[in-house]
């Protein structure tokens, strides 16, 4: 070895624990990342419950990794695929059912708004784990095509036409809803 790779290694055990955690830096992240990543799983999930344990097994998986990020978008991609994968795996279970949204809020001013919120939450229930999970991390969150690739385990170019079907398909549910008069 020469001493440029002896500087080489050092920084490289430098930079892997620049973005190791310890206590604080997990509670930081998870002041950070939990609510989104539950409020991620909830939509996928249409159940608050199974959210709620999701969440929790996410963060489990995330500490027993012990994997070490080139930075803190990585982390949370990580995060985010931990969760994605837990809900799909969820939702093989032959025990698993899709749930239809309820526990819905309407106050008289906004019925209209509530009225297409259901419809959403109801459309959204219907689609499969996957198209849930890639319309919520593209819409709700912001993610980029690369970024929501990364998560659930496709090329981005995959992720464009399956984005692509997910929108096609929410939008044929939503437009039967509002044929039928908003029965299912």
């Amino acid at each position: 070895m020469t001493l440029t790779d002896i500087e080489c290694i050092g920084a490289l055990d430098a930079a892997e624990r620049t973005f190791q955690m310890d206590e604080e830096a997990f509670r930081g992240f998870y002041e950070l990342t939990a609510r989104p990543v539950w409020v991620y799983l909830a939509r996928v999930t249409g159940d608050h419950r199974l959210a709620d344990d999701l969440l929790q097994e996410t963060y489990y998986r995330f500490l027993r990794a012990r994997a070490t990020f080139a930075s803190e978008d990585h982390r949370r991609h990580y995060l985010f695929r931990i969760a994605t994968n837990l809900a799909r795996d969820h939702f093989r279970q032959p025990h698993a059912t899709e749930a239809i949204a309820g526990d819905v809020r309407s106050d008289a001013g906004a019925a209209e708004r509530e009225a297409v919120r259901i419809d959403v939450t109801r459309a959204m229930a219907r689609l499969k784990p996957r198209e849930r999970s890639i319309l919520w991390l593209a819409y709700a969150q912001g993610w980029t095509h690369e970024e929501i690739a990364a998560s659930v385990g496709v090329t981005p170019a995959s992720l464009k036409t399956l984005l692509y079907r997910a929108r096609r398909r929410l939008a044929t549910l939503l437009q039967a809803r509002r044929v039928m008069g908003g029965r299912p």
